[in-house]
């Protein structure tokens, strides 16, 4: 990506990203200019900064503003950020069936993430009707192009055998490549699978690495499955994912 701004300074994204951490507002400030001027990368960058505060006030309405003109202009993350606003009410009121229609739009350009949304939705029949077969092909088809997120929920359907013939192999592969792409969930997918392989010390590693990474829904949901682990190394982790879990819940 390229940026223009005030016409003679040019930012790539790689600059950007690195103002971003280096200084956010001054990057908010370029941004600001370059979204402006019609530049869809710097519109949907914009949308994002002011959906996290990041370098600029928070206003969740105009990040949405700014996600709808970059979407316009084919931006398809910006598309995808639609539906993640349209689905969490951020900006406006939540809407599951609207965030649905942005995520199909943004699945059916080929877009990882949007493949990987309108999957979840598909999946648990939020705001469209439930298709499990369809949320497997948009899981697949995310997999394939990458995504670890959708490697692993792939994994899961193909270990359970739901809409699919079961293929405990596959999924085994699958969560491997989920973990080793950094997917918290993946992690601790592939890890039981190692550890009902008798595998521990290679568990144990990835329950860790899934322990650092996790956010505070998951690391709750996985202490209490990792109480009822049958082996003590694993069952002792649970206390740490505990205590990283207060930990999160008690930050600003």
């Amino acid at each position: 990506m390229t940026v223009q701004l005030r016409r003679k300074e040019v930012l790539d994204g790689a600059q950007l990203s690195a103002m971003l951490q280096q200084s956010p507002a001054r990057a908010a400030q370029a941004i600001l200019v370059a979204a402006g001027e019609g530049l869809v990368e710097a519109q949907a960058l914009l949308g994002q900064i002011l959906l996290d505060g990041h370098g600029i006030q928070q206003d969740q309405a105009l990040a949405l503003r700014w996600f709808e003109i970059a979407a316009q202009g084919g931006h398809l993350m910006a598309r995808n950020m639609l539906g993640r606003c349209h689905e969490h009410g951020w900006g406006c009121p939540a809407d599951a069936a609207r965030a649905a229609g942005h995520y199909r739009l943004a699945a059916e350009a080929g877009l990882d993430w949007g493949l990987y949304n309108y999957a979840n939705l598909l999946a648990t029949g939020r705001g469209v009707v439930q298709n499990h077969a369809l949320a497997l092909a948009c899981y697949r088809r995310a997999a394939d192009l990458g995504h670890a997120k959708s490697m692993n929920l792939l994994g899961r359907y193909l270990e359970e055998g739901l809409v699919c013939p079961a293929d405990p192999e596959a999924a085994r592969d699958w969560y491997r490549r989920s973990a080793e792409g950094g997917d918290f969930r993946g992690q601790f997918s592939y890890a039981a699978v190692l550890a009902d392989a008798g595998r521990i010390d290679e568990a144990v590693d990835w329950l860790k690495q899934a322990l650092a990474g996790g956010n505070l829904n998951f690391l709750r949901v996985a202490c209490a499955a990792l109480l009822n682990a049958t082996h003590p190394r694993i069952r002792e982790l649970a206390l740490a994912y505990q205590r990283r879990a207060v930990e999160l819940d008690d930050a600003p």
